[in-house]
């Protein structure tokens, strides 16, 4: 099993001399003078825009759709979990994200998968964990298959976190919200020479749900480095860890599998027992970055990262109605809630299930003229690694209840205790990635690129016994074509071709813990990019992406179902966005997706031709920024969500209702002894509406998750 050893990597780095004769880097420390107060608009700002995979160009000239969502407005719209973040893009889902666990999501409908899905600064992270963003200065979706070197994902693409770099800062945030909840954050930078910063950040929150009795904690520190090492080579050090306690809540589940639960308290925890214990997950991730330029128009980049995370499962868990009496006798399915609301509940205990990622990655990246055509090339090599250790879990019946019930019944735990811990995932991923962007006059660029990807990956069922083993290596090309009329002006067409690992069979079909093999991906996407002034970013893009399908199928089987792969989901659609300063006194951060989602040649009728689970065919998110010109410290900010009524079951019989949600918040900046002072209020939900944000599925089960209630929450920032 690999552990990378990055601190026997910086010390091998380290002794490196320049490698390239430039010019003394510039003074990075700064002259205090008398302060000055400055108010206006900066310009656009792409944070963080290397995206890995297409060369040296920013999102906007990248045949792709990105998205970035920047740290004003994580902090106005108050993100603190991945549910919340997916209420900033409409191209956005949540993908089974209980109150209390981690969370996933979901892009263009497809669900990302948890060990390859999440990158921060471009490195892949562990999906299981809670994830934390005081530390990071923006996040940006990446939509669809792009970027060769994205590696083995989920066709709807990539979430990468970029994190805050070194600079002359010093401020500290205090929090408070309706339900209790208390946060407090520091963020503390410096340069302490000419080539050496730092950038430290650490929170703290007293976390109060919605869901009763489903309460905890959470406690992060994060720290970031830049060494300019010699001219031309700099490293780059980033680090965090959190640990974090929370009782975690069940999804509800649709009633004898075809009704959605309704006049249901949201705030209810079910299943809760008094022995239950909270979640307990502690989560690490570093990594470490060194950019050397070699000679003019060539760069040399390092860079290598270690995700760790440990989850401590405890759950009293709601799922199915196996041992009630509508559906002891196999009347009603026992993989969902009884017809009239009854509910087993499982003594679910997972000691640390550990969760490890190690990623490698070289590239090379330079540009040369070869008659009237100039090529910046870009070749990557990169090794990444993933397991997973676990204890032979305890999950028993111990009881039942109702979602109806004021005061769960209480049952006694089961006496079970876990068993061994075993290898369950030892996985290997190498790549070798090309690309060619070709730049054919003023206005023309042709993107030719592949990448030669290997899987060597093996399970281990609970008992440790060989599950599966899967060895493929495939070539995955990329094309693009870009017109750029005028600098600010792009339009594209591209094609890609992706891989992603198979999907296991739930425990309720015929070949219950079968692993299906591999998926390979394809997607043309074509787009325009305007960028109306330095300001405001427009973006529109269509696109249609297909993938086999693996899925529960009816059939004469005693479980009634086999998990098979046959005929393909494919998913088409529309992306609209708008982000920046629409005038002098308004910003929009808006996005409009419209996806049709449909399996195809499945060879089980009812389950063709209409949308799939938990794929709302339109989403739509909207942020309007306004400041007073009478008032010009206050900032009125209204959001505005919509998604159109979501499948919950394959044959599209049973839909969650659709559903419109209103946000509203201030912001109030002023000094205080020359001293910046941010006030921030703010009230999700507006109008108190009851919805269903989420119908996805966990291990072939499917899940309903209620949206939080009207939410008042109020912060104050000072930096100094």
């Amino acid at each position: 099993m690999m552990r990378t050893p990055l601190l026997a990597l910086l010390i091998a780095l380290l002794p490196l001399p320049a490698l390239a004769d430039e010019p003394d880097a510039p003074v990075r420390k700064t002259t205090e003078l008398e302060a000055v107060r400055v108010e206006g608009h900066a310009a656009k700002s792409d944070a963080g825009a290397a995206l890995a995979g297409f060369g040296s160009a920013d999102p906007h000239a990248a045949p792709a759709t990105i998205r970035t969502i920047t740290r004003e407005q994580l902090d106005d719209h108050h993100v603190r979990t991945l549910s919340e973040l997916a209420h900033e893009d409409a191209a956005l889902g949540d993908n089974y994200a209980p109150v209390g666990y981690y969370q996933n999501l979901s892009i263009r409908g497809y669900p990302l998968d948890l060990g390859t899905g999440y990158r921060l600064n471009n490195l892949i992270i562990s999906g299981e964990q809670i994830l934390a963003l005081e530390d990071k200065q923006a996040v940006q979706v990446l939509k669809g298959l792009a970027g060769i070197d994205a590696g083995v994902i989920e066709p709807g693409g990539v979430v990468n976190f970029v994190s805050k770099r070194p600079a002359e800062v010093r401020a500290a945030t205090i929090g408070v919200d309706s339900h209790g909840s208390r946060h407090v954050a520091i963020d503390a930078g410096t340069w302490l020479s000419e080539s050496f910063g730092l950038r430290f950040n650490a929170a703290s929150e007293s976390l109060r749900s919605f869901v009763k009795d489903a309460d905890g904690h959470r406690d992060f520190h994060a720290l970031a480095a830049d060494w300019q090492i010699a001219p031309g080579a700099t490293l780059e050090l980033d680090g965090n860890y959190q640990r974090s306690a929370q009782l975690s809540a069940s999804g509800f589940q649709l009633l004898g599998g075809r009704v959605v639960p309704v006049e249901i308290d949201r705030s209810i925890l079910l299943g809760h027992q008094a022995w239950q214990r909270p979640v307990g997950i502690h989560s690490a991730n570093t990594s470490a970055r060194l950019l050397i330029d070699l000679a003019q128009d060539w760069q040399l980049r390092l860079a290598a990262g270690r995700s760790r995370s440990v989850i401590d499962d405890n759950v009293a868990f709601a799922y199915g109605c196996y041992y009630t009496a509508a559906c002891a006798d196999g009347s009603h399915p026992g993989n969902y809630f009884s017809p009239d609301g009854d509910y087993d509940i499982y003594d679910y205990r997972s000691p640390d299930d550990t969760r490890s990622s190690d990623q490698i990655r070289a590239t090379l990246a330079g540009s040369f003229r070869s008659g009237m055509i100039e090529h910046q090339i870009d070749v990557s090599l990169a090794a990444f690694h993933r397991s997973i250790e676990r204890h032979r879990n305890v999950n028993e019946y111990v009881g039942s209840g109702n979602i109806f019930d004021a005061v769960v019944p209480q049952f006694p735990p089961s006496p079970e205790q876990p068993g061994v811990r075993v290898l369950r995932l030892d996985s290997w991923q190498r790549s070798l990635s090309l690309l060619d962007r070709m730049s054919l006059g003023e206005h023309w660029q042709l993107l030719i690129g592949a990448q030669h990807a290997r899987i060597d990956e093996r399970a281990w069922n609970k008992r440790a016994e060989l599950e599966r083993a899967t060895r493929l290596t495939k070539t995955l090309p990329q094309a693009a074509l870009l017109w750029q009329m005028q600098p600010s002006l792009t339009a594209y067409l591209s094609y890609g071709e992706g891989l992603s690992l198979g999907k296991q069979a739930p425990f309720w079909t015929s070949n219950d813990g079968d692993s299906l093999g591999p998926r390979h991906s394809r997607q043309l996407e074509g787009g325009i990019k305007w960028r109306t002034s330095d300001a405001l970013d427009l973006n529109a893009s269509l696109f249609r992406m297909r993938q086999p399908w693996q899925f529960a199928q009816p059939d004469a089987s005693a479980a009634g179902f086999s998990f098979v792969e046959r005929g393909e989901e494919v998913h088409s659609g529309i992306d609209v966005s708008a982000d920046g300063h629409v005038t002098e006194n308004l910003d929009v951060h808006a996005s409009v997706a419209w996806i049709r989602a449909r399996a195809q040649r499945s060879g089980t009728p009812s389950y063709e031709g209409h949308q799939l689970v938990n794929v709302p065919a339109w989403r739509s998110s909207v942020f309007l920024d306004y400041r007073f010109d009478a008032l010009p410290q206050l900032t009125l900010f209204g959001g505005w969500r919509h998604a159109a009524a979501n499948p919950a079951t394959p044959d599209g019989r049973v839909r969650v209702d659709a559903y419109d949600v209103f946000d509203l918040g201030l912001r109030h900046t002023s000094q205080w002894r020359e001293h910046d002072l941010t006030w921030r209020l703010g009230i999700d939900n507006l109008f108190n509406r009851f919805y269903w944000r989420d119908t996805g599925s966990s291990d072939g089960d499917s899940y309903l998750f209620p949206g939080a209630p009207r939410l008042v929450h109020a912060s104050l920032s000072l930096e100094w």
